[in-house]
């Protein structure tokens, strides 16, 4: 298997040390452009898409492979295998950030640090933990997608993405949500949001960042918060950047909240 056609890998930068960016739901690694280059002097830059997200090969998409966030994290894994990765440095967003902690767990000698960009380890409430979500809001949300997807599209994009005033933003996501195969897009989405990972925290084995955005629709700082106090040797900081993407809507300070933690 070709993991670098699979995947769509791309490899860049000048350093030794690989610095892994795993991109969101229904996203791809274009999404990482304002803030690899800020560390392409001093890493092995390493991005890549989701089989069924991005330029991947979606022939490669098996749903039973995906019907968990484990077969995403074996994509990371097949990667690092490939290439020969080691003493990484994990940038994930959003599902990403479980995605990139799941493989960490997995195979600890291919990670050395992760950084979480707006992370959830359980989008549904339940008593005593708030998550965002009402398991009827993610039915809802499940539902739409399978019967009107650009429409469900066209709604989520602004209201992930806040500020209003650069309009530019959310219609950049909202094209990446529509250029996605809908049936891949919702077996993705169920597999993130139904996905309860809070037991995982506890069995990291990494200096971890967690970058919670101010005014996030899909995790609230509660939730941030949370997997700070679950996860031992965490740093957590509570950014300015409002909206889930702050790698697009606040890519200084996304660099240098990064670059505060690693250097």
């Amino acid at each position: 298997m070709d993991i670098y056609k699979r995947n769509n890998v791309t490899v860049r930068g000048q350093g030794v040390q690989p610095m892994i960016f795993a991109h969101g739901f229904g996203c791809g690694q274009h999404m990482w452009r304002h803030i690899w280059p800020a560390f392409e002097k001093d890493y092995k830059i390493v991005l890549f898409d989701y089989v069924g997200s991005g330029g991947s090969d979606n022939t490669a998409y098996n749903p039973e492979r995906y019907d968990s966030l484990n077969g995403y994290a074996q994509d990371v894994l097949d990667i690092c295998n490939a290439l020969d990765l080691k003493d990484c440095v994990f940038v994930g967003h959003s599902v990403s950030c479980i995605i990139g902690l799941l493989a960490s767990i997995k195979d600890p000698e291919r990670f050395s640090s992760l950084v979480m960009v707006g992370p959830s380890a359980k989008y549904i409430d339940e008593p005593g933990y708030l998550g965002g979500f009402s398991k009827q809001d993610i039915e809802e949300l499940l539902d739409t997608m399978e019967k009107n997807y650009i429409g469900w599209a066209n709604f989520l994009g602004p209201a992930i993405m806040q500020n209003d005033d650069r309009p530019e933003l959310a219609e950049e996501l909202t094209e990446s949500f529509c250029s996605t195969d809908p049936v891949i897009a919702r077996q993705f989405a169920q597999a993130t949001f139904l996905s309860d990972n809070r037991t995982d925290l506890a069995n990291a084995k990494h200096r971890t960042l967690i970058m919670q955005c101010s005014n996030d629709l899909i995790a609230p700082v509660e939730v941030g918060e949370f997997i700070h106090s679950q996860m031992p040797g965490s740093v957590y900081h509570l950014m300015q950047a409002t909206g889930h993407c702050p790698h697009l809507s606040a890519p200084d300070e996304t660099i240098e909240v990064i670059k505060e933690f690693l250097f």
